[in-house]
């Protein structure tokens, strides 16, 4: 049972901060005016209740679990990257280029456009890594503004450059052979979420199995004897930023390539804007973990997608459904967020 603990203890105390969230979600609703028990029933059948909803549930969590492995990574290598929106804008521009513009013999071109908008992701985070290494700029700092400028110069490309003629509202839709296969009729489930998951899992060894994988732990969990060790600080913060930028490039890919009906990024950015913030709540929750995140994307993805059936069935306007997601999400990740600050308190020496 011992053995047992350190498995038990964080699920337990998601559990109890879940049922945490869930009450105080309630409480709102009651004091709104609506019905618990019926919005919360709507919720979880919504998204988990037939084969459908879970599949379309685990389309909603595939770009989320990617955006939480930038986050997650950075945490592990003592960096605090929220680059992750801003990357994942680069990868859809980045698949829409490939999938649009080259042609290729199906399977062939999902794979390259896919490696050409990881590589977009990854190219952007670049910069940043170089900033903090060279002239030690926080990375909260400069990828703030990555952002910001990621936003923009992605819109003025789709707008003036990849518009669909006649459809100015949206980019060139990608061709049929770089298209992820729909597997269940009747949602937006692709085959592009088994691509995110080997992706994660390939984090996990990377982290937990290769010499550079624990030297960026190292650096995280105690960085004066990670330098004395012999620990690279450039060389592990440029791999952390790389394979940030790798797995956000690949979420934007994935809401092209791998998401129907659209198969197109809108010229608002509306089908990937906020997957980077969002992957913030699902590393918390997930504890920074890859294998962790995998099951807090999928969790956070049953809250979107149930969300919709809030709506719906229960009547709930989308503004409290939001705010409902909202204090589950933050009740679930406030023991990581204590756990991040007391490490952070004891680098400080207080």
């Amino acid at each position: 049972m011992e053995s047992l603990k350190p498995l038990l203890e964080p699920v337990a105390e998601s559990g109890l901060a879940m049922l945490i969230g869930l009450l105080i979600g309630a409480f709102f609703m009651i004091l709104f005016g609506y019905n618990p028990v019926v919005a919360y029933t709507a919720l979880f059948t919504g998204a988990f209740g037939n084969l459908t909803g879970i599949f379309e549930t685990l389309a909603f969590a595939t770009p989320l679990m990617l955006t939480a492995i930038t986050f997650a990574i950075g945490v592990k290598g003592g960096l605090f990257n929220i680059g992750a929106e801003g990357q994942v804008y680069l990868g859809a521009l980045g698949a829409v280029m490939a999938g649009a513009l080259i042609t290729l013999p199906p399977g062939l071109h999902a794979i390259l456009a896919t490696l050409f908008a990881m590589v977009m992701g990854a190219l952007w985070a670049l910069t940043p890594a170089i900033l903090k290494i060279w002239r030690g700029v926080h990375e909260v700092v400069s990828t703030i503004m990555f952002n910001w400028m990621a936003f923009y110069f992605t819109i003025y490309l789709i707008v003036y450059y990849l518009a669909e003629p006649g459809r100015a509202e949206r980019s060139l839709p990608v061709l049929p052979s770089s298209r992820y296969p729909i597997l269940w009729h009747g949602s937006s489930f692709t085959a592009v979420f088994f691509v995110a998951v080997i992706f994660c899992i390939a984090v996990y060894f990377f982290l937990w199995n290769t010499k550079l994988g624990y030297e960026i732990r190292l650096m995280g969990s105690n960085p004066d004897a990670a330098k004395y060790a012999g620990v690279s600080p450039w060389r592990t913060t440029v791999v952390n930023f790389l394979i940030g930028g790798l797995a956000a490039g690949m979420a934007g890919a994935s809401q092209i390539l791998g998401r129907p009906p659209a198969w197109s990024l809108y010229a608002t950015l509306g089908n990937v804007v906020g997957y980077g913030f969002d992957g913030i709540g699902v590393a918390l929750i997930g504890r920074n973990h890859p294998l962790g995140i995998i099951l807090a994307a999928i969790f956070f993805g049953g809250l979107e997608n149930g969300g919709r059936y809030m709506e719906y069935q229960a009547g709930v306007d989308s503004e409290m459904v939001r705010a409902i997601n909202g204090i589950i999400v933050l009740a679930l990740s406030i023991p990581e967020i204590l756990k991040l600050i007391r490490k952070f308190m004891k680098k400080r020496g207080v």
